[in-house]
């Protein structure tokens, strides 16, 4: 679970926003909101099929030979 240590003098608003950096990042926000609802079988796939196609892209990007 991310943690976010408010700084002495530091407004809440700016550690709030660093909280939900974090929670972005990791991907929380993005599962909370798929579990809210029942996901049919075609939009499980789909959201798999793009999550493989994003993940697929980045390895050739960070992959290819200079």
């Amino acid at each position: 679970m991310p943690e976010v240590i408010v700084r002495k003098g530091e407004p809440i608003d700016r550690a709030l926003k660093r909280l939900k950096s974090k929670l972005e990042t990791e991907g929380i926000m993005e599962e909370v909101r798929r579990l809210r609802a029942f996901e049919t079988p075609t939009q499980k796939s789909k959201r798999k099929a793009k999550s493989n196609a994003k993940r697929a892209k980045a390895k050739f990007r960070f992959n290819t030979p200079a």
